[in-house]
């Protein structure tokens, strides 16, 4: 499955692959929240359904829907379920994933029990869907089941408009690291940009770009083979 994200795609030989569970880690502001809304945009296409489970003491938080329409999905094909806690996120996932009829669930990479994992991947696998988890860091747990695994970090943020309170976000640089890909060889990279606020071709008046130099170093991490 393609997030039209041509860079990271090649990395990931092709795309995103179906029936598997994959993580996408990274501080906020990173552009996990972007990357997942390119997958629900392509899960939303041509009749496709996507579904998206919020927790408001989730590390995503909820969603802003006309961030995600700007990314390409169609609202009107998304379903969007809350929950109030860990379990709450792990019914809604299992329900969604045994009905079969979405291409991609996003969910907030929640602790959870390794049955539970197990259980959501085994689900998904047999749905052929994509399952994504969302999070700073993924547990030890997920980290096992996921077969997928991709640590995010903004590079650069652009800036449209004036100084001070009159400037708006453009888009981010996103630095992209596979740690783990059982269907293909991990270790690659990837840069891209994430310009989901971009739309239709509105003028955004003068672009500034900034370094991210005050990002919070990630954690060492050895490449999972």
């Amino acid at each position: 499955m393609r997030s039209d994200l041509r860079e990271l795609d090649a990395a990931l030989g092709g795309g995103f692959p179906r029936g598997v569970l994959a993580t996408l880690e990274g501080p906020p502001g990173s552009g996990r929240s972007a990357v997942a809304a390119r997958l629900l945009a392509t899960a939303t296409a041509n009749g496709g359904l996507g579904a998206l489970v919020e927790c408001a003491d989730g590390p995503e938080g909820a969603f802003y829907p006309p961030a995600l329409a700007a990314a390409g999905v169609d609202l009107g094909r998304l379903l969007v379920v809350s929950a109030t806690d860990a379990t709450g996120v792990a019914r809604a996932a299992d329900i969604l994933l045994r009905a079969a009829a979405f291409g991609v669930v996003v969910i907030p990479a929640v602790s959870l029990r390794a049955q539970a994992w197990t259980r959501l991947a085994s689900l998904t696998h047999r749905a052929n869907a994509l399952l994504v988890a969302l999070g700073t860091e993924a547990s030890d747990e997920l980290r096992y089941f996921a077969s997928l695994r991709i640590r995010l970090q903004a590079s650069h943020v652009r800036w449209s408009g004036g100084d001070g309170l009159f400037c708006a976000l453009a888009g981010i640089g996103v630095d992209a690291s596979v740690l783990k890909h059982k269907r293909a060889a991990p270790g690659k990279h990837a840069r891209f940009g994430c310009t989901t606020f971009e739309r239709d071709g509105a003028p955004l008046g003068t672009l500034r770009e900034r370094i991210v130099v005050d990002r919070v170093a990630a954690p060492r991490e050895r490449i999972a083979l």
